[in-house]
């Protein structure tokens, strides 16, 4: 008899859907496949009990199966109440025996019961999203249990003083996968606070470079489209940042014919969106003209209650940033006379006093994740392979890190690219013996 394993899922009986989903994206994600096959004959992670936070789609679906291909005894949670595919978490724990915690929708409380889940493995490596996960390691072993959700400081406290500090310094290291993740945790090393290795996935040029620009250039108009069946063309979108992230939505949203109206903070990068031909401007003046506002900036409040009392009746805003709270909604429902809750499926409506109407999609939350299936499996092959042999790297390097954020080493960089060109078919040149040489050399001139 198959042994059960333990989890939290909405139904079981949504895994036959699931299996077929993790499969289709599977023939997407080619280098991930590879890593697979390798990983299933050497154990990489043999003895290694990992914990993972991160957006529960088919295409993690398919990193789990590999952590666990390498040996790795995992639990996976989700790192977004609004992101869990509740099929796949379902075929992950019936098909996959991988314990999942993970219901789309899943209210505070239940989101922290499931981070608490992860915790409990006492896990020897965590793949974070956001770094939930690692910041509620830190604060148990600081014994800040009040900066802790109620859920986790009920289960905090049951821990001996020990126990506390010894769930963080049993972590080898944690492997942080977007932005906003690796700023707060650069935050807690510049404070000292940071008591385990940290390698920046997402800093990774197979990660940024491709995930957060063409991912998410993707993926968030696609939640838009899914939220909210609008035409793009024509309509004024105000993109608020242009990272990496923003770069990618600003140009599909010009690809559909919008025009594209960008906010920053930074000089530079303001720059750089006039330069590639987006007007800019500051966001109090965009308030007053856009009909579709996404948020990309990792920051918090971006968008704020003096700039909803400038925008025209029939606005819609959205966020692509990880948390939501780069929307100030408590502000605009303080502005509301009335709200709207689901007038779409994943659209509320705030009716303002003189009876403007905005409209907030994906309750403010990832909006690629919360109304669509987030970014393609293509490029999920690229982040999700980085993220499965940064685990292998950090593992051999055992004792050697520090507490500190590392990026991912170039030579894992460069192998993943090569082979995400073989697999599409593409070859590029190597340098020779002489150019190789005339590179490193200050002897050779004109």
């Amino acid at each position: 008899m198959a042994t059960v394993v333990s989890g939290d899922v909405k139904n079981l009986g949504l895994a036959a859907l699931g299996f077929e989903r993790i499969h289709w994206a599977e023939r997407d994600m080619p280098v991930l496949r590879a890593i697979r096959e390798r990983f299933e004959a050497e154990k990489p992670l043999a003895g290694m009990k990992m914990s993972a936070c991160l957006h529960v789609t088919a295409e993690t679906a398919n990193l789990a199966r590999t952590l666990v291909a390498g040996g790795a005894d995992l639990v996976l949670v989700a790192s977004n109440p609004l992101s869990t595919q509740d099929d796949v978490a379902a075929s992950l724990v019936q098909d996959f025996n991988i314990p999942v915690y993970a219901i789309k929708g899943e209210d505070e409380s239940s989101y922290y019961r499931h981070i608490a889940a992860a915790l409990k493995h006492s896990p020897n490596v965590t793949m974070d999203d956001g770094a939930d996960l690692v910041s509620a390691m830190i604060f148990i072993a600081l014994n800040r249990l009040d900066d802790l959700h109620p859920e986790l400081k009920a289960w905090a406290k049951t821990l001996t003083a020990a126990e506390r500090t010894g769930l963080v310094e049993n972590v080898v290291a944690s492997m942080e996968e977007t932005t906003t993740g690796v700023i707060r945790l650069r935050a807690m090393e510049k404070d000292g606070v940071l008591k385990l290795p940290v390698i920046a996935v997402n800093d990774a040029e197979t990660k940024h470079f491709f995930d957060n620009r063409y991912g998410t250039g993707q993926s968030t108009l696609d939640g838009v489209i899914r939220a909210t069946d609008m035409l793009l063309a024509g309509r004024r979108v105000v993109v608020c940042g242009y990272g990496w992230c923003g770069k990618g939505v600003a140009s599909r949203a010009k690809g559909l014919g919008a025009h594209v109206i960008v906010t920053e903070v930074n000089p530079v990068r303001g720059l750089e969106a006039a330069m590639d031909g987006f007007e800019v401007m500051d966001i109090n003046k965009a308030a007053t003209t856009g009909d579709l506002f996404i948020t990309v900036t990792g920051n918090i409040h971006v968008i704020r209650e003096e700039h909803f009392a400038l925008m025209k009746d029939g606005a819609m805003i959205c966020n692509s940033g990880h948390f939501n709270v780069e929307l100030a909604l408590d502000s605009l429902a303080k502005l509301a006379t009335t709200i709207h809750k689901k007038v779409r499926e994943f659209v509320d409506e705030y009716v303002l006093s003189d009876g403007r109407r905005l409209y907030v999609l994906g309750e403010g939350r990832l909006i690629n994740l919360a109304a669509a299936h987030g970014h393609p499996a293509s490029v999920m092959d690229m982040s999700f392979a980085t993220q499965a042999l940064a685990t292998e790297w950090s593992i051999k390097q055992k004792g050697e890190l520090k507490n500190a954020v590392y990026n991912v080493p170039k030579a894992v960089d460069h192998w993943v690219a090569a082979l995400k060109l073989q697999t599409m078919g593409i070859a590029i040149d190597t340098l020779t013996e002489e150019q190789r040489k005339y590179l490193v050399s200050w002897e050779i001139g004109t």
